[in-house]
């Protein structure tokens, strides 16, 4: 529930009544949880090109002559590296290393940044970043103007291309254009959160709802779908990409939760440098690993991972693959229980144990 107390709706939120989508509350808005079911929406996602709504998500801009000092101070990649028109996966730490958020930074040039930010940590971020670099540049969340909508799947170039012209298939991963939709303008970045190919819209809140009708329109013979927040999370957990809360938060590091190739320790200082360089001499304790279930049993955020009668880890994030047809997880595993390979039992509540092994990541490779 946010803030208010009241759950608010999204630009697109008649969309999804309209097309069945059961709405629940999420991080502060109403937002669908599924359609036609999990499974197949997933599937529509991993076969055809599927449409979500996650205008939920926060919007934060940086602007001024020390707008690039001040990012580079917060996160732990490098921005100043970066072209303009890149995109930028990366945390922000806090002094003792643990993650703040994880979000992506958009370049437009070196004095005018957007970055995208967690819907539930969008409040607690943006009174970080003025706490911590308001005195370098002007730093505003723009929020509650813009929508974004995800277009993802195989087709997802088709239906862009069509939509937003020849340039919007073309374009490289984590990058983004600045372009025009019937005079609105709108970021078209090459990201997303499922592994498939595609991109997010970011638009106004008053163009939303019609780009979305034409998405909807000109996807038709393509396959496509609207899809909700229960596919969402079944598609990235397939791809061990980490949900902010479960898998990673205040007291889990980059390095750990297997994200250490956003950590740029020659960029020069930034807020948990010295304790994630600490971290790294000494060694790493446990690891963010994938686990497969030999048995059945769907792990559960918080169930221990047991080598013999010692628990070992816990389970952050676990669901049915709707692609692998077993159940899958993500959980950190004290070292050396971590190693790919290694046989480990998933504790259901006390009830009984589950045979489960560590994988490689992801669990399931799009095909490209």
């Amino acid at each position: 529930m946010s803030a208010e107390g009241k759950a608010k709706q999204t630009a697109l939120y008649q969309d999804h009544v309209q097309a069945g989508g059961r709405m629940v509350p999420f991080a502060g808005y109403k937002l669908p949880v599924q359609y036609e079911g999990i499974a197949a929406e997933h599937q529509r996602v991993r076969t055809a090109v599927g449409l979500f709504d996650v205008s939920h998500m926060g919007e934060v801009m940086f602007t001024g002559s020390g707008a690039q000092e001040a990012i580079q101070r917060l996160v732990t990649n490098d921005v100043a590296r970066a072209a303009p028109g890149r995109a930028i996966y990366t945390p922000v730490c806090l002094s003792h290393g643990g993650i703040v958020d994880d979000m992506i930074v958009y370049k437009k040039s070196d004095t005018d940044f957007m970055i995208c930010v967690n819907a539930a940590n969008r409040h607690k971020d943006f009174q970080w970043f003025l706490d911590q670099a308001g005195d370098l540049c002007d730093i505003s969340d723009q929020s509650n103007d813009y929508s974004q909508i995800a277009v993802q799947g195989p087709f997802a170039p088709t239906l862009l291309k069509r939509v937003f012209g020849v340039e919007a298939a073309a374009f490289k991963p984590f990058t983004f254009q600045s372009l025009d939709y019937r005079g609105s303008p709108v970021i078209l970045a090459a990201t997303g959160y499922t592994g498939e190919r595609g991109g997010e819209v970011y638009i106004h809140n008053d163009a939303a709802s019609d780009l979305w009708k034409d998405l909807m329109t000109q996807g038709a013979d393509l396959g496509v779908g609207p899809i909700g927040l229960g596919a969402r999370d079944t598609l990235r957990l397939e791809m061990k990409y980490c949900l902010y809360g479960n898998d990673i938060d205040e007291d889990t590091n980059p390095l750990e939760a297997g994200i250490g190739w956003t950590v740029k320790f020659d960029k020069g200082d930034f807020i948990g440098r010295d304790a994630l360089v600490l971290q790294k001499e000494k060694g790493l304790s446990r690891r963010l690993v994938a686990i497969r279930v030999e048995g059945k049993g769907i792990p559960r955020h918080g169930y221990r991972l047991m080598v013999g009668d010692e628990t070992v880890g816990r389970i952050t994030s676990g669901t049915l693959s709707p692609s692998l047809k077993v159940p899958v997880g993500l959980g950190y595993v004290d070292v050396p229980h971590d190693a790919t390979g290694t046989d480990i039992e998933i504790d259901l509540k006390g009830l009984r144990r589950v045979p489960a092994r560590v994988v490689e990541a992801p669990l399931y490779r799009p095909e490209k």
